[in-house]
Parts: C-alpha cells; sequence; structure tokens
C-alpha cells in the first residue's frame, strides 16, 4: 500500500464497516488518486471551454461544470489557468457547492472558506448577481482566498478574517445560503494528502467535532427563515459528522435535514453509527426522530467513487413569524447601500475598522475618491457602469456590494472589488480590476494567443515590443495608455502602450513560475 494508514484508524475504520466494505475501502488506497478541474462560468460556458481547451476531460457526475483530468497534463501549466479559466479542485470537493442550491441575487456566506475554492464556485452561480461574503479565520490562508476570489473575476465579494462569533453579531438572520466545509481531521484526504495521515492523532476527532458545534451555532443565528446550511467535511468520524448533525438539530429544532438523492455515488449517512458511539461512551443516544434524519445525510466514499472521502449534510431553518419580519427589515435598511445609494447623513465616510487591518491614515472625502474612480472608466473603460458603492480602504477604491457598516469593527480583507489606488487624484486600476473585466469593457485590448510565445513573456513580467496595430482600441482612442491584455480574449492584465513597447503591469506575486 503506498499511503501508511495510521494503526488506529485501520481498526477503527474496520469497526465502523465490517470486514467485507472494510476489504473494499482499505484496497482504494491503492489506486490513484482522482484530479479534477472546473470550469469557471463566470468568463467561459463548459462548451466553449470545452472546445479549447487543450486536455482530455472526463465530467464529474455530481458536478455539470467539474471534469476530470490527469494530474500529467499539468492543468496549472497553462495559460488559461492564469486567465482563471478553471479552477483545480478535488472531485469530491466540488459536491457540497453543488448542493448548497444557489441562485443569482442570494446572498450567501462561506464561512470556512480558504483557499477559495468553493468561494469561486458560488460566485460563478452568483453570476455576479447578489453577494458572497467569504472569509477564514486563519490570516495566512485568507492571502490564498483573497487572489483566488480576484483571479476569477468575482465582482460582488467581501473577503474576511474573522471568527464565526463576531460575523455572526454583524449578521443577524442575514444570509440566504450558508456553506461550512467544517475545519476536521482530514481522513479523507489520507489518499491525497500523505502528510496528513502521517501526522493524524486520534484525539483530532473529539478536538475538531466541539469546534464544529460552535461554528454550526454561528451560522444557525446567521441563517435567514426559510435559508439554507450545507455542512460537509472531508473525514469519516462519525464524531464529526453524524455526531454533529444530531446535537445541532437537538439544540436547534427550527432545522431540519433535507435528505440527498442517492445518485451519482452518493451514499446515505450512517444513523447506526450514532448508536455505536453511544456503546463505547463516546456518544450519546438522541430521540429516533433525531437519529433518524442524519439517515438523509451523504456520503462520498473513494471505494464507491472516484474522489475523496466527503460527507455532506444540507439543513435547512424554518421561519418564526418575528424573526421574518426582522430580516425583511434588515434588508429594507441595507438594500439601499447595496444598490449603490449613498448615505445622506455622513457625507464622508472613510471605511473604519478595527486597528491593523489597514485604515487608511487620511479622511479622504468620498466625492474625490467617486471622482477618481469615474476619470477612470470614463478614460480607460468607456465610462462603463460597473456595479457596487466605491469606498476607500487602505488606500485603495474598491466597489462594495455591501453597506459599510456592515464591516465597522471585522477583520476587513478585502470590502468588495479592488478596482485601483488614488494618489494624486488619479486612479491606477489594480490587477482584479482587470481580471474581472471582460475585453468588451476596455477602450485598448492587446489579445496574445495561447500558441505564441508573446503570452508567456508577460506573465513572466517582460515588457513586450507590441506594433500599435496590435492594440486594439474604441473609436477615436489613441494607442497610448492602459491596455488590458488577454489570451485568446480572455483577460489577464495591464500592461501600458508607448511608442511601440507594452510597459508591463502583471504583478510580481502573481506572475509566472
Amino acid at each position: 500500500m503506498a499511503v501508511q494508514l495510521p494503526k488506529e484508524f485501520i481498526e477503527r475504520m474496520r469497526e465502523l464497516l465490517g470486514e467485507e466494505e472494510f476489504a473494499h475501502f482499505y484496497a482504494s488506497y491503492d489506486s490513484p488518486r482522482f484530479a479534477g478541474i472546473r470550469v469557471n462560468t463566470l468568463k467561459i460556458d463548459p462548451e466553449a471551454f470545452k472546445a479549447v481547451v487543450p486536455f482530455d476531460l472526463r465530467p464529474i457526475p455530481w458536478c455539470q461544470t467539474g471534469y476530470y483530468v490527469e494530474e500529467q497534463a499539468k492543468p496549472g501549466k497553462h495559460p488559461y489557468y492564469h486567465a482563471g479559466l478553471y479552477y483545480i479542485q478535488e472531485p469530491s470537493a466540488m459536491a457540497p457547492v453543488e448542493l448548497l442550491d444557489v441562485t443569482p441575487g442570494e446572498r450567501v456566506l462561506d464561512l470556512c472558506a480558504a483557499p477559495g475554492g468553493k468561494s469561486t464556485q458560488i460566485a460563478a452561480k452568483l453570476r455576479g448577481r447578489g453577494m458572497l461574503v467569504t472569509n477564514d479565520i486563519n490570516a495566512e490562508r485568507t492571502k490564498a482566498l483573497a487572489k483566488n476570489i480576484e483571479l476569477y473575476g468575482v465582482r460582488n465579494a467581501v473577503v474576511l478574517g474573522e471568527s464565526p462569533e463576531r460575523i455572526a453579531r454583524a449578521f443577524p438572520s442575514f444570509f440566504d445560503k450558508i456553506l461550512i466545509d467544517a475545519p476536521c481531521s482530514g481522513e479523507g484526504m489520507f489518499r491525497k494528502d500523505e502528510d496528513m495521515a502521517r501526522h493524524w492523532e486520534p484525539e483530532w476527532v473529539r478536538k475538531y467535532a466541539g469546534m464544529q458545534q460552535e461554528i454550526l451555532k454561528s451560522a444557525a443565528s446567521m441563517l435567514a427563515p426559510g435559508g439554507r446550511i450545507v455542512y460537509s467535511t472531508c473525514t469519516f468520524a462519525p464524531e464529526e459528522n453524524e455526531a454533529t448533525i444530531a446535537e445541532f438539530l437537538l439544540e436547534h429544532p427550527e432545522f431540519r435535514v433535507v435528505p440527498l438523492r442517492l445518485d451519482d455515488g452518493i451514499a446515505p449517512g450512517r444513523p447506526e453509527w450514532l448508536t455505536w458511539l453511544a456503546e463505547w461512551g463516546e456518544g450519546k443516544m438522541y430521540p429516533p426522530e433525531i437519529a433518524a434524519q442524519t439517515a438523509g445525510c451523504g456520503r462520498l466514499w473513494p471505494h464507491k467513487v472516484e474522489g475523496e472521502g466527503h460527507f455532506l449534510a444540507v439543513l435547512e431553518r424554518h421561519g418564526a413569524e418575528k424573526i421574518q419580519k426582522e430580516a425583511e427589515e434588515d434588508r429594507n435598511v441595507s438594500s439601499k447601500w447595496e444598490g449603490g445609494a449613498r448615505d445622506k447623513r455622513n457625507p464622508r465616510h472613510p471605511h473604519r475598522s478595527r486597528p491593523g487591518t489597514g485604515r487608511d491614515s487620511k479622511a479622504v472625502d468620498d466625492r474625490e475618491v467617486l471622482e477618481s474612480w469615474r476619470t477612470f472608466a470614463q478614460e480607460q473603460l468607456d465610462g462603463a457602469e460597473l456595479p457596487g458603492e466605491p469606498l476607500l480602504f487602505g488606500g485603495n477604491v474598491y466597489l462594495s456590494p455591501l453597506a459599510k457598516e456592515r464591516l465597522d469593527g471585522l477583520k476587513v480583507v478585502r470590502p468588495g472589488w479592488y478596482v485601483g489606488t488614488v494618489k494624486n487624484g488619479r486612479l491606477t486600476p489594480g490587477q482584479p480590476l482587470a481580471t474581472a473585466l471582460s475585453p468588451t469593457e476596455a477602450v485598448r485590448v492587446l489579445d496574445l494567443p495561447s500558441s505564441d510565445g508573446g503570452v508567456i513573456r508577460y506573465l513572466k513580467g517582460e515588457t513586450l515590443q507590441v506594433d500599435k496595430e496590435r492594440i486594439r482600441c474604441r473609436e477615436g482612442a489613441s494607442p497610448k495608455g492602459y491596455v488590458l491584455v488577454t489570451v485568446d480574449g480572455y483577460s489577464l492584465g495591464w500592461g501600458k502602450w508607448q511608442d511601440g513597447l507594452l510597459k508591463n503591469e502583471y504583478p510580481a506575486g502573481w506572475r509566472w513560475t
């Protein structure tokens, strides 16, 4: 066996599964792991993607935009990856967002989001409408989360680095959908990540189960009546799965499990394991009506599907009349902001945040920020009307989908779509502005074919020699100025053209290595 599994883990899984099923489960660790990519439909639809992608694709059953690929194809080493046309993602990890059933216009929270694969999947389903609040409490991991949100062209997301409890105080009964891809003991990832198997400890199961209960409790208070939570883990332990759900249902009778359709390889939950835990003194007996609901949860087993181990539970909240009324009042108050209206009571509102989270030292009038942004949009984007409320945060300009008051006191990583930095009254465009733009929204465009070595040189940060005839300009515009650089028509970043040279504006941290 290629993967060295912990002895305690083997004994436990044999006890839970029984000898016959355990034999199939154990044998799956001799099988190769599966690699997948998911099409970013904010930039390209699946049919168009299949027509241009240079490697073989095979559909993933539980995700219409997901495909198996061979790891040898190295999908991360193609310009289309740098254009954000697809996300490299473990196949089973695509299932939770599909069950969240996101529709455009909804308010969605991804509570434990880094590195951001599921957030980009949610954003694609929102289609630029509504909002996504994506969060991770680990400050280091939020760097990858923010970059992925930016690379994949998401315009309507706010990135936080907060604890669930603090977010809950700011967003009571606010979200239509909440995803909890919970921190867990990671047993389902042993085949994919051998280091996780080597470092696993039996005590992790109980430690993470307590943490998961607290996260679910916070999420419950943020969900609007009639809303949906999808809870998922990448572990097999019933303490972190069926028992966590049963405990949540016991404490939150306004919630129920929505039974999953048992197709596409999804197996049912194991309510009998609650009894097993109780008999071994590792759990308690739950009322039959609660225990029975856990059968409606789902599991992806590595010996039954082409993917790693996952647990899935869909929870829906029944709304009390009072809570519904409060939620509707809350929506009425905040909708004026989300629609872009100004707060007449406070014409000067530099963004306020906790110390150390990027508060700008100068109070900059909103009118100056708006004017610099409008000037840039008029000159470089031909006056394009882009969604969101312009605000200044840490010296940068963002278009935010969220009322600024909602962010007060929170650790904000990105308050919205980063469009640039204002200095001396002029805006320097940011990389995330470029990645979320369509070529039709830019005044100047330079398209580099994926088969041309020029695109690799651009992605490496090199200055390019470019004849002015290659710069596609709007009528009446000069080729001199900011240019949106694309590959086969899909945006990559900025350049600045003058006298036959394209000065490379592709950021150092994003470059091809």
